[in-house]
């Protein structure tokens, strides 16, 4: 199983052809992070300046946000054999916004990867990160229709508060 680790440029390959595979999902733009980083890197970072000035920006959002309506979050990679499976973000604090839709806490797999019990593991391994700041329970959201998300949140200590919007909201214990 995999494992979480800080962005990390030697990953540039499998990163991308991750970043291809949610491109091909349509992710690109939206409010999603994987979305938002197509639409504002997805062709910067196919040079090595480009991918360099992309995790430079990721790793300044755990003390300033990239964007004016953005919070501070923590970033890391999920990674199994060398090769970039998915992210998960941990926002330090929550705005209304994210108090109604998103959350604590944001994680994406790679369509080719999933089914395997990545996201489970990866929002596992990320609840510690959030305790480390303080977070406890964490506030994790996910579309109703979505089935798969829900079990993740739900094998991870989910309790289910309420559904606002289209959007289920569930508090996850981070001790």
């Amino acid at each position: 199983m995999g494992r979480l680790i800080a962005p990390d440029a030697g990953l540039r390959v499998s990163f991308l052809a991750a970043m291809d595979e949610f491109a091909a999902e349509g992710r690109a733009g939206g409010r999603t992070m994987v979305g938002a980083d197509l639409a504002e890197y997805g062709e910067r970072w196919r040079t090595e300046a480009g991918f360099a000035a992309y995790l430079e920006a990721v790793r300044a959002e755990e003390h300033t946000p990239r964007w004016a309506d953005f919070v501070t979050q923590t970033t890391r990679w999920w990674v199994e054999d060398g090769e970039y499976i998915g992210r998960v973000s941990v926002r330090h604090r929550l705005t209304e916004e994210l108090r109604r839709l998103g959350g604590h806490v944001g994680y994406d797999v790679r369509q080719s990867r999933r089914r395997e019990g990545h996201a489970t593991a990866m929002l596992g391994a990320a609840l510690p990160v959030a305790a480390g700041l303080g977070i406890d329970p964490a506030l994790i959201t996910c579309d109703t229709t979505n089935d798969a998300s829900r079990r993740v949140i739900e094998r991870n200590g989910g309790i289910l508060e309420d559904e606002c919007d289209g959007t289920l909201r569930f508090w996850v214990p981070t001790h």
